[in-house]
């Protein structure tokens, strides 16, 4: 499997991306600088975390114009696999290939600290690992990551399936006190109509490996070898 790293100006969860892809999971991994204008040979393509641009005017909003994105966007739309983390989230929303926005946090501070998350979709190539309401642990880092959208768009997002996670308590319960940004319908993870772009706040490249404290962010990146043997197998690669 062959895997990029977008890295933009501002950037500082590339190569932690890069860390899991490559030496945890084996994968081939090329880190992919924003002034470049081609994804060849590509299976899936990470958007990561950190301050794009400075996230200045928003968060996303600069990264949106940078050369690579364009491609980002045709490979997404040719159906490959791209999986935006926190402020990679922020870009895909930004783009186009995600609906809705990101928002300042609700407490107006940013928050860094492990969260519980609700697999709300096992059906997708990221969570095909994983179990309906099964819970993970995984750490958020964000001072923008309220998840807003109008009702009409949720509604679609619910009735077509397309949260992936959402923030909950340990046992899986959705409360006000287990939404750390006050984003939407507890919003934490959705994707694309046709599955195969994610984005998520929360950072599963931080507990992929028990020496982070935890490892269930391992899940997402099994689930997308796992969708990329299987495609394999049947011919598809």
């Amino acid at each position: 499997m062959n895997v990029g790293v977008i890295v933009f100006p501002g950037s500082n969860c590339d190569h932690d991306a890069y860390h899991v892809a490559r030496h945890v999971f084996g994968l081939r991994a090329r880190f992919v600088w924003h002034k470049e204008t081609a994804l060849s040979d590509l299976d899936l393509v990470i958007v990561p975390g950190g301050f794009s641009y400075g996230d200045y005017l928003r968060a996303g909003a600069v990264a949106r114009f940078s050369p690579i994105m364009e491609r980002v966007v045709a490979f997404a739309e040719a159906g490959g696999l791209v999986l935006g983390i926190c402020n990679g989230f922020q870009v895909l929303c930004e783009s186009g290939l995600l609906p809705g926005a990101l928002l300042r946090n609700a407490s107006l501070r940013f928050a860094c600290k492990w969260v519980h998350l609700r697999v709300e979709n096992a059906d997708t190539p990221f969570t095909n690992q994983l179990q309906p309401g099964q819970v993970l642990r995984i750490p958020i880092a964000h001072g923008e990551g309220n998840y807003f959208a109008s009702e009409e768009t949720l509604d679609m997002l619910e009735a077509n399936r397309r949260v992936a996670f959402r923030y909950a308590a340990a046992d899986g319960t959705l409360n006000a006190a287990s939404n750390p940004n006050g984003s939407l319908h507890a919003i934490a993870g959705i994707i694309n109509a046709q599955g195969n772009v994610l984005g998520m706040m929360p950072h599963p490249e931080r507990c992929a490996e028990s020496i982070l404290g935890g490892t269930d962010g391992a899940h997402i990146f099994r689930s997308l070898m796992a969708h990329a043997a299987h495609r394999l197998a049947a011919g598809h690669i």
